[in-house]
C-alpha cells in the first residue's frame, strides 16, 4: 500500500515537473524569438496561446504512457520517448492553434523553438536525476567497496564496468591493456592505465587486492599470462565468463567468479565446419548412449546445438537421465528429445530402442572409465559393459540402417596397461572388424583426460584442496594429456561427420601435464601454498601408466583437414571368425575371475601387458 502509494507521488511530482517545464519552455520560445523584449501585441499572443498549448501537450504525454518511467532508470530509450511526445504534440499544438485561435499572431519560429527546449529540459531533469542520484549513491559506497583492476580494454570490459557501475562490492579503479593504441584512454571513465607487465605498480599505487582478467575471446595463453601476472603481484584472480557462456546467453558479463584451473588448462576454441554438421545432423534423430555422463551430456547439448529432429538421449542411470531431462527442459525447450532408460548390454531393448526411433546417427559414449575400479573385482564386468555393449548397440545400429556410429574411446586404448584400457581398445577392433562390409559407418575417436569430468583428478584435488590436504598424488613424475568436456564433445562431433567408416580419430592433445604440476596450480589458484595444503605421494594405482599415448607403436597417423584431428591407421580389426569367437567368450558363464579376463584380454589385444597382481 506504500509502495502504491510513493508511487502515485512520483507520478505527481513528475507531471507537475513537465507541467512547469512546458509553459516556461513556451514563454522562452516567445523571449528567444523578440531576443527578450516581446512587443505589446505579441504579449497577449503569449499568455493566449499558452492556454491552449501547454494543457494540450500534457494531454499527450499522459495518453502516451510518458510517466511509467522511472527517472533513476532514465535511459536513451526514455530519451526517445520524450522526443516522439513532445514531437506529437507540437504537431497538435501548431494545428489546434490555427484551427481554433487563428486570430492570435503565434510566430512560425516559437513552434519550432518550443518543442526542442521541452525535450531539452524534460530530458535534461531526468538525467540530471539519474546521475546525482547514482553519484551519490557511489560516494556513500566508495569507503566500502572492494577497489579492483581489470585486465582487458575491450567489449567485454567496456561491459564489466558498464555492469558494476551500481555494485556495492566491487569499484573498478583502472584498465590494463598491451594495445598502445586503447593506453592512456578512457571507458566509461575509467582510465586505460598501461599494459598487463605494470599491474603490480598499479596495484599498488591504487591499493587493489584483487584483478579481474575481462579477455573471454582471447588465447588461453594471454589468459594464462594474466594469472600468472596476478599471482605474481600477490592479487585474488576473478575472470569473467566463458565466450561460449556468453554467446549462449547463459550468464552475463558481470557474474565474475575465482579463476579456476579449467580455464588455464583448457585451449583456444574448436573450429568446427558448421555447415558440414548441420547437413549431417539438423532435422534427423541422433541418439546418444550414456547420455547422462559428463561426455554422453556434452554431446547431446553439442547435438542439440545443430537442430536435430529428435535426440534420444539413452542412459542407464535413472538420476543421471533425469538432471540432463531437467537441462534440456529449463535450458533448450524447443529441442525434442526422448529420454530412454536402458542397458546397451540388453539386446532385446536395445534393438527396440533403434527400432522405434530409427536414428540415423548413434554415439556411443556408454562405458566404464575408471581404471583402479575396473582392475581387480570387475574387470569381467569392463568386458561386459565396454565390449559387449559396444558390440550389442553396433549390431543393432547395423540392422536399424544406421547410417553412422561413432565410438568414443580413450587414449588409454593404446598399449592398454589396465582392464579398462584394454576393454575399451578391444571395442575399437571389434568395430573395425564391424566395419568389412557394413552399410552402417562405423568411426571411433580416441581422447585423453576431460577436464572436471566425473570421477577425474580435478574435482578430487578441489575436494581434498576444501578438506584442508593433503592432496593425493599417485607419482611424483605421472603426466597427462588434458582438454576440456565441450572441446572433447565438439572434436567427436566432428570427426564423426568427417569419418567415412573404419577410421580411427585420435585428437590433437597438445602437451601432457605433470598431475603434481598441476595440483601445485590448483593450490596456487585457491589463495594457499604448499605450507597450507601439502601434497602427498601415494604410489601408482593398480592398472596406472606413468605416462599416455595418443597412438600405439603399431599405428601411423595421417592428417585430416582439421588441425586437431589425426587418422591412425590399424590392421588388427579382428576377422569374422575372431569375431565369433569373441561373442562366445563374452557369453561366458559362469563369470570368469579377474586373473582369467586380464589372460583372455592379454590374448585377444597384442599391446595390453597387464601389470602383476
Amino acid at each position: 500500500m506504500l509502495e502504491r502509494a510513493r508511487y502515485r507521488m512520483n507520478v505527481v511530482l513528475a507531471f507537475a515537473h513537465d507541467l512547469v517545464a512546458a509553459a516556461l519552455a513556451w514563454c522562452l520560445a516567445y523571449w528567444l524569438r523578440f531576443n527578450f523584449e516581446i512587443p505589446e501585441p505579441f504579449e497577449e499572443s503569449l499568455l493566449r496561446s499558452l492556454e491552449w498549448a501547454v494543457p494540450v501537450q500534457m494531454a499527450v504525454f499522459l495518453l502516451s504512457g510518458l510517466y511509467r518511467g522511472m527517472w533513476r532508470f532514465a535511459s536513451l530509450t526514455d530519451l526517445k520517448h520524450i522526443a516522439l511526445a513532445v514531437g506529437l504534440s507540437a504537431a497538435l499544438v501548431a494545428t489546434v492553434l490555427y484551427m481554433a485561435q487563428p486570430e492570435l499572431l503565434v510566430p512560425r519560429s516559437v513552434l519550432i523553438l518550443d518543442p526542442a527546449l521541452l525535450v531539452l529540459a524534460m530530458s535534461g531533469s531526468r538525467l540530471g536525476y539519474r546521475y546525482l542520484r547514482e553519484h551519490r549513491l557511489r560516494d556513500v559506497l566508495a569507503g566500502t567497496r572492494k577497489p579492483v583492476l581489470v585486465l582487458g580494454a575491450g567489449e567485454a570490459a567496456e561491459k564489466l564496468i558498464a555492469e558494476l557501475a551500481r555494485s556495492q562490492e566491487w569499484r573498478i579503479v583502472g584498465l590494463l591493456d598491451d594495445d598502445p593504441v586503447k593506453q592512456g584512454r578512457d571507458i566509461h571513465g575509467i582510465r586505460v592505465l598501461g599494459p598487463l607487465a605494470e599491474l603490480p605498480r598499479h596495484a599498488r599505487r591504487e591499493g587493489a587486492e584483487h584483478a579481474i582478467i575481462a579477455m573471454p575471446g582471447v588465447a588461453h595463453a594471454i589468459r594464462r599470462r594474466a594469472a600468472d601476472l596476478c599471482a605474481a603481484a600477490g592479487l585474488r584472480v576473478m575472470t569473467v565468463p566463458s565466450f561460449d557462456d556468453l554467446v549462449g546467453g547463459k550468464v552475463t558479463i558481470s557474474q565474475i567468479r575465482n579463476i579456476e584451473l579449467d580455464d588455464l588448462l583448457g585451449r583456444d576454441p574448436v573450429r568446427l565446419d558448421s555447415a558440414g554438421l548441420s547437413g549431417w545432423l539438423e532435422g534427423n534423430t541422433v541418439l546418444v548412449t550414456g547420455a547422462g555422463g559428463s561426455i554422453g551430456a556434452e554431446l547431446s547439448r553439442q547435438v542439440a546445438r545443430f537442430r536435430p529432429k529428435l535426440l534420444v538421449l539413452l542412459e542407464l542411470n535413472e538420476y543421471a537421465l533425469y538432471t540432463i531431462e531437467q537441462e534440456f527442459a529449463s535450458r533448450m525447450p524447443e529441442v525434442a528429445i526422448e529420454c530412454v532408460i536402458g542397458d546397451v548390454r540388453s539386446a532385446a531393448r536395445v534393438a527396440e530402442v533403434l527400432g522405434r526411433f530409427r536414428p540415423k546417427v548413434v554415439f556411443h559414449a556408454a562405458a566404464y572409465k575408471h581404471v583402479p575400479l575396473m582392475e581387480r573385482d570387475n574387470a569381467w564386468e569392463a568386458v561386459q559393459n565396454n565390449v559387449l555393449g559396444t558390440l550389442t548397440i553396433a549390431r543393432a545400429a547395423q540392422a536399424s540402417g544406421v547410417e553412422k556410429f561413432v565410438l568414443v574411446s580413450t587414449d588409454k586404448a593404446v598399449n592398454p596397461a589396465n582392464v579398462m584400457g584394454a576393454t575399451k581398445r578391444l571395442a575399437e577392433m571389434a568395430c573395425g572388424a564391424l566395419q568389412r562390409g557394413s552399410a552402417t559407418s562405423f568411426v571411433t575417436v580416441r581422447f585423453g583426460n576431460v577436464i572436471g569430468s566425473t570421477g577425474s583428478v580435478i574435482p578430487k584435488f578441489r575436494e581434498q584442496i576444501a578438506a584442508g590436504g593433503p592432496i593425493t598424488v599417485t607419482h611424483p613424475e605421472v603426466t597427462r594429456y588434458f582438454m576440456s568436456i565441450p572441446e572433447a564433445a565438439q572434436l567427436v562431433l566432428q570427426a564423426g561427420w568427417m569419418g567415412r567408416g573404419g577410421e580411427i580419430y585420435v585428437l590433437e592433445m597438445g602437451t601432457p601435464i605433470r598431475i603434481v604440476d598441476l595440483a601445485r596450480e590448483m593450490i596456487r589458484l585457491s589463495g594457499f601454498s604448499e605450507t597450507d595444503v601439502r601434497i602427498e605421494f601415494v604410489g601408482l594405482r593398480p592398472g596406472e601408466k606413468l605416462y599416455e599415448e595418443p597412438i600405439s607403436d603399431k599405428e601411423q597417423t595421417l592428417p585430416t583437414p582439421h588441425p586437431m584431428l589425426r587418422v591412425a591407421r590399424s590392421s588388427d580389426a579382428p576377422g569374422p571368425e575372431c569375431l565369433a569367437e569373441l561373442e562366445r567368450w563374452l557369453a561366458s558363464q559362469p563369470a570368469p575371475g579377474p586373473e582369467d579376463v586380464r589372460r583372455a584380454l592379454a590374448a585377444r589385444v597384442a599391446e595390453y601387458r597387464p601389470a602383476p597382481a
